[in-house]
């Protein structure tokens, strides 16, 4: 680590101040991480409470009539000291997760949780806001400002401002207890993750997996101190290569019931914090008046309500389950055809997926892995990013960066001007959480006096690490991952909304995924792949026979990668609509099956992820009952791309309106009426089934599509 490490002789002189409560100094104002020590956050981060509690007072305290600028303004431009210590630390605590971060993690977060509650529930600052919104059509105010008031009226609604006194300490107590269980959840999951290995002594055992996966399993297995075996681990990089090509049957087996019984039992059992979980958001939705938890959380978002989110997964369900059967039907053949005589499970599904794809397309993905060296994506994203919008990046290899292996640029537009600060860091650790993800460390804003900030953002993956001499080179799911956190990136980076509340991803979160999604569509466009795929040893640009492959390839098992992502989203959404009597003290491993019975669930396929590892809704609230998103965005993302397809992958026109009605615009307007401007329409369901393969050519478009538009 080269942040967050024990305090030294000299971090302990009187002379130094923590590095959080003076201006940071740096270019750009990237925090200074060599600076900050573990001690350095509790401190910071009470004082950051404080001094908000006083911008507050002062804004409730004033005489004079409740304003957007004395009130709405003033409330976002408070706690400006706790956003950037939270945003350093919370990154670090995910990135380089130690015994320290995580006890400093068990008090900071319900510090700032019951903060957060105080300041939702302050009766004078509702009681401001609530005039600000009840005369904000006499204010004469801009769209932006009026949706800001609008949006933050809703938001201490929805956090229990008209709750009564009684309700409201009934409500703190909930967020305060679900705070705690969320950090139960994840340091749980880690420390399960961590805990499962499956160490290889007889070489014969790894027959089929790619040479390169087997060099990363023989370092894997040195710096445990286990010279001359194999070890492998629950991280994607090292699970899933296993999983597709492992001709050893019961390797497989152990690695997918490794996987699927994650955190499911022993001292990191994830069920009992589940079934809290649930029981306390059930409790939470009934207090501020919703008939379920799926309710609470689709009620401000695109959907309005869960009927919506689960009819459009519906749409998507059938058809991906009617191509499961067919897909299954394949591999069942191709291993009959091997003379076995078993029946296709779930540890062979990815296997056989591969065997099947290489039968009927000669494509073989270790091959393709030879033109995706990381730093050739990387230079991908990049000439992407400068042929669609104009922005370059330049490394800053001296600025400082949380971890030795951490790459940061300066992102400039091409008149020379800074744009932002972007950071990636790529390979997995011990420290860091699965997954990949996009964040920030400074968000972007501009002040009706002038004063401005640019964006530093930075985007995290799991990616397969070099081994020997051979460069980290991506698989297909890999390179896609990268494309789409890197769409997020731009979203943050490109942001030319004014007020904080709108800048970047700040957007409805089934409208956040669009830019993520819709640049995922570059990767494997052939004009694209001729710019960036090139060969690792000879520098050969990828052969326009490959090309050909990966193009008639690429619907290739959307059966499967569909129902699990569908199913997945749809067990979401049953946990959220559990109430009362039915939220207590539910067992499961019990919902879970009975979730997957009434679906149909295909037996050979399990959920994406299974609840105990379910971190997206379980680790937080941020995508509990909002899982679905990733498929309601990609009717948008499917749609709008179908546009730059008759257009041009990178034709000027379309590419300037999804800058700046997408990726500059933030949460400014409301996200379906910036999709229409963008698109010319709304959008429509087919364009998804078609992406994924799904749709039969004889079958009509519909334009009847239950996508509903604005707030």
């Amino acid at each position: 680590m080269t942040a967050a490490v024990a305090l030294t002789p000299e971090a302990m002189s009187q002379q130094r101040k923590n590095p959080f409560l003076v201006p940071y100094g740096t270019q750009f104002n990237i925090p200074p991480f060599e600076k900050i020590t573990y001690d350095d956050y509790l401190p910071a981060i009470k004082e950051g409470i404080a001094r908000r509690e006083q911008e507050v007072e002062k804004i409730t305290g004033q005489a004079h009539e409740p304003t957007f600028a004395n009130t709405v303004l003033a409330l976002e431009k408070s706690g400006e000291l706790l956003n950037r210590v939270m945003m350093v630390f919370s990154s670090l605590d995910e990135t380089n997760s130690s015994p320290e971060m995580v006890a400093i993690s068990e008090v900071a977060y319900p510090l700032v949780s019951q903060s957060s509650d105080e300041l939702m529930m302050n009766s004078l600052l509702f009681g401001r806001v609530e005039h600000v919104y009840e005369t904000r059509d006499e204010e004469g105010l801009n769209p932006q400002q009026k949706r800001a008031v609008e949006e933050l009226y809703r938001d201490f609604v929805r956090s229990g401002a008209k709750l009564n006194m009684v309700d409201q300490m009934k409500l703190k107590k909930i967020n305060s207890q679900l705070t705690e269980l969320y950090l139960q959840y994840n340091k749980n999951l880690l420390n399960a993750t961590n805990a499962f290995s499956i160490v290889v002594d007889d070489e014969a055992m790894l027959a089929g997996i790619p040479a390169s996966n087997v060099a990363v399993a023989a370092e894997e297995a040195k710096s445990r101190g286990l010279d001359g075996k194999w070890v492998f681990t629950l991280q994607a990089p090292s699970r899933l290569p296993l999983l597709q090509y492992a001709d050893n049957r019961d390797l497989r087996r152990r690695m997918y019931e490794g996987y699927i019984n994650l955190a499911s039992s022993g001292e990191f059992d994830n069920r009992p914090v589940i079934q809290q979980i649930v029981k306390l958001r059930a409790e939470k939705a009934r207090l501020l008046g919703y008939p379920d938890y799926a309710s609470y959380m689709t009620a401000n978002v695109m959907a309005k309500n869960p009927a919506n989110a689960e009819g459009l997964l519906m749409k998507i369900w059938e058809p991906a389950v009617e191509r499961v059967h067919e897909e299954v039907a394949e591999m069942q053949a191709l291993s009959d055809k091997e003379g076995n005589d078993f029946k296709i499970a779930p540890w062979d599904y990815y296997y056989y997926a591969e065997k099947v794809r290489r039968d009927k397309y000669a494509l073989d993905e270790d091959e393709v892995r030879s033109y995706f060296a990381l730093e050739n994506v990387r230079k991908g994203i990049f000439s992407m990013a400068e042929r669609l919008y104009g922005v370059t990046f330049t490394e800053l290899p001296n600025a400082p960066k949380y971890y030795d292996e951490v790459k940061v640029y300066e992102v400039k537009d091409l008149k020379g001007q800074h744009v932002a600060v972007f950071m990636t860091d790529y390979f997995p650790r011990a420290s860091k959480r699965q997954g990949a993800w996009m964040s920030e460390f400074q968000g972007a804003f501009v002040d009706p006096d002038g004063k401005s900030q640019r964006p530093i953002v930075y985007n995290v993956g799991n990616f397969s690490k070099p081994a020997g001499d051979t460069p980290s080179l991506l698989t297909l799911d890999e390179v896609a991952t990268m494309f789409h956190e890197f769409g997020h990136g731009l979203h943050g980076m490109l942001t030319r909304a004014k007020l904080r509340s709108q800048a970047g991803t700040n957007v409805d979160r089934d409208f956040v995924e669009l830019p993520s999604q819709i640049h995922e569509h570059w990767a494997l466009e052939p004009e694209m792949l001729r710019t960036y795929a090139r060969h690792y040893k000879t520098g050969e640009v990828i052969p326009d026979s490959l090309v050909a492959k990966l193009q008639a390839a690429a619907k290739h098992n959307q059966g499967f990668m569909t129902t699990e992502l569908v199913g997945a989203a749809l067990l979401d959404l049953q946990w959220g609509k559990l109430t009362g009597a039915d939220a207590e003290n539910v067992d499961v491993s019990a919902f879970e099956k009975s979730v997957a019975e009434r679906l149909g669930m295909p037996a050979e396929v399990q959920f994406r992820y299974r609840s105990p590892y379910f971190r997206h809704i379980f680790g937080s609230d941020g995508y509990a009952s909002g899982y679905y998103t990733y498929l309601w965005a990609e009717v948008l993302d499917a749609d709008g791309f179908e546009l730059f397809k008759q257009k041009g992958i990178f034709d000027p026109a379309t590419a300037a309106a999804f800058k700046k009605y997408v990726l500059e615009a933030g949460g400014t307007e409301d996200p379906m009426e910036l999709y229409k401007k963008f698109r010319g329409r709304e959008p429509r369901v087919e364009a998804l089934l078609r992406n994924r393969g799904l749709l039969k050519d004889d079958e009509p478009e519909k334009t009847d599509i239950n996508m509903p538009g604005g707030k």
